[in-house]
């Protein structure tokens, strides 16, 4: 059996012809409308950051890991939101931290 995630079988989940597993948080996603286009927690201590993300669970926009703070991964730890989108538009990227990968 191969495991993509703890308790997740990729097998079962599996696209066809070879492609990445099906993430399936990405089914589990309300409608949400993006916060204010800056990283709060930076702001507050006066950094800048490289890119923003925004939490697809809650809105929540934040600096990616490529600044110093690395605040949407924080946001991950604390909430257990997984899945991210990048705000500039226009864009389809989006990284599902749990399985630590786009989706």
């Amino acid at each position: 059996m191969t495991l993509d995630a703890p308790g997740a079988n990729a097998t079962d989940c599996a696209g066809l012809n070879g492609q990445a597993p099906r993430c399936h948080h990405i089914d589990q996603l309300p409608a949400v409308r993006p916060g204010l286009p800056e990283c709060a927690e930076c702001r507050h201590l006066g950094r800048t950051w490289a890119r923003l993300l925004v939490c697809l669970t809650c809105g929540w926009v934040a600096c990616s890991d490529d600044a110093q703070g690395g605040h949407s991964r924080a946001h991950y730890e604390e909430t257990d939101h997984p899945v991210v989108a990048t705000l500039a538009s226009p864009s389809t990227w989006r990284w599902c931290y749990v399985h630590r990968r786009t989706v």
